[in-house]
């Protein structure tokens, strides 16, 4: 249900050289207040989706390691991130996009995930909606290397850890990528591994 408090008064396009980048001019009535006018900057790209693979018997999980420039403009010396495979909807549901984000960066083909939740991951500025899987694989479903896709530039790792040491990687620091402390938190709450 739309807040009949808030009104858009304008949007102005600022960029769409990477994704969407608006100006919102907007009018919204606090409680018990007069209406305020505020300016704000809003990035669209999309939503997304991340996934945990885990691997009950073994005790493992899947991680990626990419370069991320937002992260080195802001302090990671080496831009690299630890984090769980993830990628934009596109034009898919959350469930196919990230069947297909699964395979396209760690090379594993899995056919069922679970759904544990979706966030705003930044919602001061950022309109994406995230949506979080788990799923379990093994090696009969690793149909290639993974990687990503050249077309996209992805320069993908694939990693394996066992739960415990990736878990142990928040703490130290080494993982410090949201999505993935959510879903390893998850599933040590649950008991997944």
């Amino acid at each position: 249900m739309k807040n009949p408090e808030i009104k858009v008064r304008e949007t102005k396009l600022l960029s769409d050289n990477w994704y969407i980048l608006n100006k919102v001019t907007f009018s919204y009535q606090k409680e018990n207040e007069k209406i305020q006018t505020h300016v704000r900057e809003v990035y669209d790209r999309g939503n997304g989706a991340g996934i945990l693979l885990y691997n009950s018997t073994k005790k493992t999980v899947i991680l990626t390691r990419q370069f991320r420039l937002p992260t080195f403009l802001n302090g990671n010396k080496t831009g690299m991130m630890i984090e769980v495979c993830a990628g934009l909807l596109d034009e898919d549901n959350p469930e196919e996009c990230i069947i297909r984000e699964t395979e396209e960066e760690t090379g594993y083909r899995i056919k069922k995930v679970e759904k544990v939740t979706q966030t705003y991951m930044s919602p001061g500025a950022v309109t994406e909606i995230l949506y979080l899987f788990t799923g379990e694989y093994n090696e009969s479903m690793k149909v290639s290397e993974g990687g990503g896709l050249a077309s996209e530039q992805e320069n993908i790792q694939v990693l394996e850890y066992t739960f415990d040491e990736a878990y142990a990687m928040i703490e130290s620091g080494e993982i410090v990528d949201a999505k993935t402390i959510i879903l390893l938190q998850h599933a040590k709450i649950k008991g997944l591994i």
